[in-house]
């Protein structure tokens, strides 16, 4: 993906440095600029399809989602949520850019939340990749977290994978469950049976 998907006019050139560095940081292996690119440009697919919504803030939400990213850490969205707070200076933007941070914790979207919708589904995309690149990003995921045992690493992300499954839908949107729903279920079935 190229870096246009990284141009963002409601940032200014220093924050825009500021959350590409966090982004960038070391011990990031799948949370990285890489998987912000993926998350712009997913969430302009679903514009692209015709979904109508604050485009503006549900991108600067994409930047400011895992902007604060330690492993592990429990509350990492809520202090995405409030470095967003704290660094968009007109509360109408920030308020709504903090709201959907929050909401990528556990990616539990309201009947009519368009712009959690849509942010949620861009984030979660990357589920319904081809299974080269699901495979990468699962491998991603397990080098982030290499400080926990598989004792307690394989476990957990079973648990996680197969509450994905247990869903009526993984993704909110109609376009979204159309482009990228059967390939999520097939792919996370895939990785829980190599879990097992």
């Amino acid at each position: 993906m190229s870096d246009c998907a990284l141009l963002e006019p409601a940032l200014s050139p220093e924050l825009r440095e500021e959350l590409l560095s966090r982004w960038s940081e070391p011990h990031r292996k799948y949370h990285t600029v890489e998987h912000l690119k993926y998350v712009l440009t997913s969430i302009d697919i679903l514009r692209d399809a015709g979904l109508e919504f604050d485009v503006a803030a549900v991108r600067l939400a994409a930047w400011f989602h895992d902007a604060i990213y330690d492993i592990p850490g429990p509350d990492n969205e809520r202090h995405s949520a409030a470095l967003a707070a704290e660094k968009l200076i007109d509360p109408r933007v920030s308020d709504e850019v903090a709201r959907l941070v929050e909401i990528t914790a556990r990616h539990l979207v309201a009947d009519g939340d368009i712009n959690a919708a849509v942010l949620c589904d861009a984030d979660l995309s990357i589920l319904g990749a081809s299974a080269a690149e699901y495979d990468r990003y699962r491998r991603q995921v397990r080098d982030e977290y290499s400080t926990i045992p598989d004792a307690y690493f394989r476990p957990g992300r079973r648990d996680v994978l197969k509450g994905f499954l247990a869903q009526p839908s993984i993704f909110y949107t109609e376009i979204g469950v159309k482009r990228w729903e059967d390939r999520a279920r097939s792919n996370i079935a895939r990785e829980i049976a190599l879990l097992e």
